[in-house]
Order: C-alpha cells, then structure tokens, then sequence
C-alpha cells in the first residue's frame, strides 16, 4: 500500500490515500477479487498515484499526433464521425437493394453486404439445399447479381465494405459493375472486409475456403493488386472479431489480431511491396464487448502498440501508415435469446465504448439479431441507436473524453503490457502463421472461452435475463424474421440457371482455364491472381465456378480443430 511517491504527487495525495483505505476496509469488510476478461486486476479506486505525469507526451499525447493514444485524426469525431455501416445481406438481390435502400434512407451512409451462407462456404445456389439459401444473406453469385444489389447506389460516393473471403469474388463483381455504370475504379472507397484468412483458419471455418498456403498467396496478390488499381480501396481488415466471438479475451484478440496484421506485412515486403504503400491501406475490425472500460482501453492501447510497430518494425516514413484505423461491431454473443429487448441497452453500452474507443466506422447489432438476420424493424433500431447517440446524446462534442482518468489511463497501459506479452509468445513460437498451424492460438481461446463460460455458469458473471432477473416468457412470442419468399427464390435460381445457358460459354471457359493457369505458377514473375478473377467475373464466370477452380488446384481449406 506504502509505495514511493510518483515525481510531483503531493504528499497531501498520498496521507488522503491512506485514510481512504482505512475507511474503506472498514466499511467493506471481505472485498472480493475483481478481474476484468483479459484477466487484469481491476483496483476500487484509481488516482494521480497510478499515472506517471511526466510520460504524458510519451504515453498519451494529442490526437492525430504520435502515439495516437487519443486517436488518429487531429479532429476526430468532432470534425468527422465515424462511417455509420450496418451489416445487412437478405434473400435476393432485388430484396436485398429494397432492404439497403431503406437503410441508406433511415441514416445509413455506407453499404456493407453479408452474402448468404452458401456464398461464405464458396458455393453457387444450385450447388446447395435450396432451403437453406437467403437465410441470413443475400445470395449473389455473379456480376448480374451484384449490379442488381447495387443499383441505385452512387459507386463513386458511397464507401462499400464485401464481406468477402478469399479469393473476393464480391469485390470482383463490384468492380464489374462500377464499370457497366462508368465509374472510374481509380473513385472506389471500401474495405475487403473478410480479407483475414488467418481468423478464419482459426475462428471462422464456415469462410474458409482454400487451404491455408493457397489464402496466404492470394490474399498477398489481392493487395498488390488493389494498391495498383484501387487507391481508396483497403484490401485487408484484419479482423479480431471472430477470435473474440470465438473466447478471446479482449487482450487476446487484441494480440493475435496484431500478429496477423504483422504477418501480412511481413508477407508483403517478402512479396516486395514498400511499407508506406501497403500500410496505409491497413484496416483492423473488432468485436465491441459490453465490457465497457475494459474495450476502450484496448482500442486506446492498440493504436498506440501500431504506431510502434509501424515506424519501429518496417521503418515507414508515411504518418498514414502509422495510423490504426479500425470497424467496431457490438458483439453479438453478448446478446440473449432471452427478454431480447435487453439487448438494445447492451448493444448500446458497446457502440458507446466503440465510439470512446475512437472508431472510424461502426455497426450495431439489432436486438434480434440473436434470434435471426435482423427484422427491419430492428435494423432501424440499430440505426436510430447510432442517430440518437451521435445527434442526442452529444458524444462527439469532445475527443476522448475520458483521456486522463487515472482508470483510463492505468487500464490503457496494462492492457498494452498484456497485449505485447502474448505477441511476443506468438513471436516466439515462428509468427502468427506459424502459430496458427501449430494450433497454439486455437487453444489458447479454447482455455479463454471454457473460463468464461465456466463464470457464467457459477454466477460469477451475471447475464442478465440467463442466470440472473430471469422471467418468464413465451419463445415463440420473439421476434424472428420470416424466411426469404419461397417462390422468389425458385424465380432467382430459375433466373440463375437461364443465365449460366446464356452467357459465351467459350469465354467463361476460357478465363477459368486462364485462372487455373495462374494459380499454378509460381515463383518470381508469376501471374498476379486477383487480377485474373476480376478478369473472370467480367468474362461471366460465376462465384461457385472461381472458387471450385482455385480449390482444385490450390487445394481445400481443412481448419485445424484442436480438442
């Protein structure tokens, strides 16, 4: 308790220190042990004892200014608030451009498109269970369908992120139709927003679809091709929502995202690529736990871990490359099935740390998204949340606005501490993609969710409504959205068949045998991948027909399952 006074704290600080803990445990009795996820230990009081004053430049600094504690634009949300994207994908094309418009009419500024499962698993809808297809996405399987997604939307204006594994079929499509709709590609501003193919090995297996060695090289050939053609284009997100979603504590997804991040740069240089030209087109998307102080602290701690790693590790002269720029999405499995209505003040409480976390672009889940994709009833909820905590509750008067509270502050630099202790264990064990295919990061977040889960179980952790408030109530009374119309799905897979008899088969066979071609060079000098794909979807050559091709000849995605 009796620790030497920090240079300038008053010795009148520290004598009310010590009274104050007296009082306290008097008053208090047997204090229980607090923790927050990542398992740093959480004080009842913080005060100027915690912070060092003097490593204020050092450590916290201005915003838009290096370490970028604060954020990375002078202005932030104050000058310009964060993108307002919500993740939708439904049913068809046509149902799913009603649904964005809506959502673009209601407040949204940014299109940000889920395709169906069966597109995820890298298959065309006559290649799966009719039933299952539009059940939480739009099922789009060519440029003709993507046009139709798009339509009405200004390519030119309006950022779009592609929830597009590897090989981005999504965006190649896109693409297809800036064309049709003679906008320069030189215009287009977006993410490749499922470009992490390390999470998905680890996290997400449903989006892996070619093996490990065969993501790695076309996602290297994907930035290269974009940092050439797309100037406004991030092709990779590197992405800790799914490791988290997964178990990860927030430090844990914090530190494997980092690695991955540095993994791909390492991976660009290797391929010859400059820092100052990849990195800037860097983007990182995290999942916003409702453990509020604890994700602020992250994010604050993440831009700062960047920064050094950028100018330290690769040497970038660019102040962009040093900038952490990230998505936040509340996190759906904080979410309950039960009283789902409670999910609307969960979903607020994480976009409110996401936005004190100093977010360039946010989604908020709907209330029901536990329960289904989301009703449009709930979408505009999710909207309006933004709305109201933008516009109402005034949260973009100040930038970080709980910059230099002792908790804050103290919280920032552990979790830091703990971040950089397991990159370095990642580090150790060969780098990110070594660890991955050993299955080291898999069980780690396999031990983190037990634990978790294991504190709910006890009680330790309250959810409400599950192990704590709970009330009576009758399931089928929940919302859920309806499942997409049978008889416009038979009219889109009989549009879709239609089509594929249609099109210039010579030149659909043509450019896949020109893909297998590319995919079997290798070595200095070989055929830049991403670009034959575009070259494929605008020859007519559909999502399940580029991905079968590449599967065969760099082989099948086989996610490691650690038990």
């Amino acid at each position: 308790m009796n620790k030497p006074l920090p240079h300038a704290i008053p010795a009148s600080i520290e004598e009310a220190r010590i009274r104050w803990s007296a009082e306290y445990a008097a008053q208090i009795g047997s204090d229980r042990a607090v923790r927050n996820r990542s398992g740093i230990p959480i004080k009842p009081l913080y005060t100027p004892l915690d912070v060092d004053p003097a490593r204020y430049d050092a450590d916290v600094g201005f915003p838009g200014e290096p370490p970028y504690t604060r954020g990375i634009y002078a202005t932030m949300h104050r000058g310009r608030t964060w993108t307002q994207r919500q993740l939708i994908g439904l049913g068809t094309p046509e149902s799913y451009n009603a649904r964005l418009r809506d959502i673009l009419d209601k407040g949204g500024n940014a299109v940000s498109l889920i395709p169906c499962n069966s597109v995820f698993r890298g298959y065309d809808m006559d290649e799966v269970d009719a039933e299952l297809l539009g059940t939480c996405g739009v099922v789009c399987n060519s440029a003709e369908h993507m046009a139709t997604c798009l339509a009405g939307v200004d390519l030119a204006r309006t950022s779009c992120a592609m929830n597009d594994p590897s090989p981005f079929t999504l965006l190649a499509f896109m693409l297809d139709t800036a064309k049709r709709n003679g906008v320069d590609w030189r215009a287009l501003s977006g993410t490749s927003n499922q470009s992490d193919y390390l999470s998905h090995f680890v996290a997400n297996h449903m989006f892996f679809r070619l093996a490990l060695s065969g993501a790695r090289r076309v996602l290297i050939d994907h930035i290269a091709w974009c940092s050439e053609h797309l100037p406004r284009w991030n092709p990779l997100s590197v992405v800790g929502q799914h490791m988290q979603q997964a178990g990860a504590t927030p430090a844990e997804a914090l530190a494997f995202t980092l690695a991955s991040a540095i993994q791909y740069a390492d991976d660009c240089v290797e391929a010859g690529m400059s820092p100052d030209v990849f990195l800037p087109r860097f983007t990182f998307f995290f999942d916003i736990s409702i453990s509020f102080f604890e994700e602020i602290a992250k994010f604050r701690a993440a831009r700062r871990i960047w920064a050094r790693i950028t100018r330290e590790r690769y040497g970038a002269q660019d102040p962009r490359s040093w900038r952490f720029k990230f998505h936040g999405q509340t996190s759906g499995v904080d979410l309950t099935r039960q009283q789902p209505l409670n999910n609307i003040a969960r979903v607020t409480a994480q976009a409110i740390a996401g936005i004190f976390g100093g977010l360039q672009s946010l989604h908020t889940d709907a209330y029901d998204e536990v329960l289904s994709c989301p009703t449009q009833f709930g979408a505009r909820i999710a909207v309006a949340t933004q709305n109201i905590l933008r516009e109402e509750a005034h949260l973009t008067d100040v930038i970080d606005p709980l910059g230099g509270s002792y908790y804050v502050e103290k919280l920032t630099d552990e979790m830091e501490a703990k971040v950089v202790a397991i990159m370095a264990e990642v580090e150790a064990a060969g780098g990110m993609y070594a660890a991955v295919e050993s299955g080291l990061v898999q069980r780690r977040i396999g031990e983190s969710a037990r634990a978790f889960q294991e504190r709910i179980d006890t009680g330790e952790q309250t959810v409400v409504g599950v192990n704590r408030y709970q009330v009576e109530e009758d399931a089928s009374a929940r919302p859920a959205l309806a499942k997409p119309d049978v008889a416009l799905m038979d009219a889109h897979r009989a549009d879709f068949a239609r089509y594929k008899t249609q099109r210039s088969q010579g030149g659909v066979e043509r450019a896949l045998a020109a893909l297998a071609r590319a995919a079997q060079e290798s070595g200095p000098g070989r055929t830049n991948l991403f670009g034959v794909i575009v070259e494929a979807a605008a020859a007519g050559c559909t999502h399940g027909e580029i991905c079968g091709t590449l599967r065969r000849e760099l082989g099948f995605g086989h996610p490691l399952v650690v038990v």
